[in-house]
């Protein structure tokens, strides 16, 4: 049986007015399929690794159209559950990110109105080597904190590695709980987390050097990531690699992209990427997420794992859309400002 990547995480439908250069007088808005963990998982499928996806849809004619396009890009569907009235949908601005213009419609959907025990874990893991969500999931309510940690805890059971985005929306954690009061009893159940310093401290309470950007300097920065990393992994023994991200926008749109990566005791960066303008800022983390997945899932050695995803990651922000179109050839080909 193949053993096969699982990202579980909210299907959305993301609704945007469309780039400047399209015929608006006929198409005012585009339709895109996103969701941070069904952009991974096309990523995944479209470089040759084994991924199904576990969400939550109903059972209509809208849901059927996105189970076929999954299928279509190559991801597995047979964990997807039908249940409640409604996909999730979000409203971004053009050139935008999630930081951003964006508008959530997604209270009651399909996916956050999910509960522990309607998904029986034994079966949906049952083909599975690797668990993939984000810090999304438990920001929408309690129950769906409550669903992700059965998770974790189902895949643990198993020996499956584990991964977490600590993909931080401020907008989405209203009901009551800090993220910090979540998110740790769910880390401790992970062997990767990616992320950023920043992100880390809201999520995980971990420490920020609130000077850092005076500094001005990259090596603080991937001092920082290095600082933040070995924090992470003390307080979670789970933990074997933390990665951190660090994408800097200047005021005439001119933008610096490198990452870091610490596993093994050691400290790996990026080479540093640079260009103006970007297409679409949605998905670039997602697609990071993918790249690591794809190097540990084939054994690559950290240094190239972490070139490969940071390589996907800067290519995405040069499509239009949630989810990357890259293939491994097309990544590979993507080089650095020297």
């Amino acid at each position: 049986m193949i053993q096969k990547v699982l990202c579980f995480g909210e299907l959305l439908l993301r609704v945007s007015p469309a780039p400047e250069d399209s015929a608006v007088e006929k198409h005012p808005f585009f339709l895109y399929m996103g969701g941070a963990e069904a952009n991974a998982a096309t990523a995944l499928a479209g470089w040759n690794v084994p991924v199904k996806y576990c969400t939550a849809l109903p059972d209509n004619f809208m849901s059927r159209h996105v189970i076929d396009y999954l299928e279509y890009k190559g991801i597995f569907t047979s964990s997807i559950l039908y249940t409640g009235q409604r996909i999730g949908v979000y409203y971004l601005e053009r050139g935008a990110d999630l930081k951003g213009s964006v508008i959530y419609d997604r209270d009651h959907s399909s996916f956050s109105s999910l509960k522990p025990g309607m998904i029986d874990w034994d079966k949906v893991l049952r083909d599975v080597s690797w668990f993939n969500f984000t810090a999304i999931s438990p920001a929408l309510n309690g129950h769906m904190a409550d669903v992700c940690l059965e998770a974790v805890e189902a895949a643990s059971r198993k020996g499956i590695t584990i991964s977490v985005d600590l993909n931080y929306r401020s907008r989405l954690w209203k009901y009551g709980k800090q993220p910090t009061e979540i998110m740790p009893k769910l880390v401790e159940h992970c062997d990767l987390v990616m992320g950023n310093i920043w992100s880390a401290n809201s999520l995980l309470g971990t420490e920020i050097d609130i000077d850092i950007h005076a500094k001005k300097s990259k090596q603080a920065y991937l001092d920082h990531a290095g600082q933040t990393s070995r924090e992470i992994m003390q307080r979670f023994p789970k933990v074997k690699t933390v990665a951190n991200t660090f994408r800097f926008d200047s005021d005439n749109n001119h933008l610096h992209y490198y990452t870091a990566l610490y596993n093994g005791g050691k400290l790996y960066h990026s080479p540093e990427f640079s260009c103006a303008g970007v297409v679409d800022r949605s998905g670039s983390g997602d697609c990071f997420m993918a790249g690591l997945i794809y190097g540990f899932y084939n054994n690559n050695q950290p240094q190239e794992i972490l070139d490969y995803a940071t390589a996907a990651a800067f290519g995405k922000l040069q499509e239009q859309g949630d989810a990357t179109g890259q293939d491994v050839l097309t990544v590979k080909k993507v080089r650095a400002e020297e």
